[in-house]
């Protein structure tokens, strides 16, 4: 084997069979039906009857089955200041009719056994200057009848479609959100996910962004590698974030 061919092993191995092998450690999906899994909540979310104020929340959890090996599920919760609940919006596969849903589950609920994780959590005055947008993005979300698990559209391109649409939020979707990185064949380049930055994308199956949120990534079919430069960490398909803490602040 020459040089250059134990280079790619070495690569490969490193950067996709590793990380492949630790989450199917980490993520293999729980025996029985997904339809005894538990979605009560998470505790994530204020109790709107104590939080008075505007709260807008995502969050994203392992997917149900094999895939959650692979990839997340992201959703959006809000509600204005005073409201005694949230609204939540997700896409959702199955079923027919409209794949965008509207109060389809707890606001902060596991998703089919999957704990969720916050990756974005403003509260009070700057919520509430982010609600309109948000909605406006929920509107013009252009594949709302639609839904294909890979490359996209999917759960995950809505929710890239509200950060790029709403930049405020500094939304990093990890990237085991395969389906983010999805583009429509006449709009290859334009902002990352996150609302910043630059991203080049042939639907979804191969690309590169470089953004202060997700660093430097590279998508190779739907398989997100990089480097978060800003808060140094290595971004590896399968288990996602590997270096420098990234908790989400909270904003008030």
């Amino acid at each position: 084997m020459g040089k250059r061919a134990k280079l790619f092993s070495l690569i490969l191995t490193a950067t996709v069979l590793v990380p492949f092998a630790i989450g199917c450690a980490r993520f293999f999906p729980a025996e029985g039906s997904w339809r005894s899994l538990p979605r009560h909540s998470s505790g994530l979310a204020p109790d709107p009857a104590i939080e008075q104020g505007a709260v807008v929340q995502i969050f994203a959890a392992r997917t149900v089955g094999w895939r959650g090996i692979v990839a997340t599920h992201p959703w959006i919760i809000l509600k204005r200041a005073g409201e005694p609940a949230y609204h939540r919006y997700d896409v959702v596969g199955w079923g027919n009719g409209r794949k965008l849903r509207q109060d389809y589950a707890i606001a902060d609920g596991l998703w089919f056994g999957a704990a969720p994780k916050v990756l974005a959590d403003l509260r009070g005055p700057e919520a509430e200057q982010a609600i309109d947008p948000i909605l406006a993005a929920i509107e013009s979300y252009p594949y709302k009848d639609e839904y294909r698990t890979w490359p996209g559209p999917n759960s995950n391109t809505f929710l890239a479609h509200i950060g790029r649409e709403v930049p405020e939020l500094n939304l990093d979707l990890p990237t085991t959100a395969i389906g983010k990185d999805y583009r429509p064949w006449n709009r290859p380049i334009g902002h990352a996910p996150s609302g910043g930055g630059v991203q080049l994308s042939l639907f979804g199956l191969a690309g590169i962004i470089i953004a202060p949120e997700e660093g430097i990534e590279v998508n190779v079919l739907s398989l997100s590698m990089g480097v978060d430069v800003l808060r140094p960490a290595l971004r590896l398909p399968f288990i996602g974030r590997v270096g420098m803490d990234d908790a989400t602040h909270q904003v008030e």
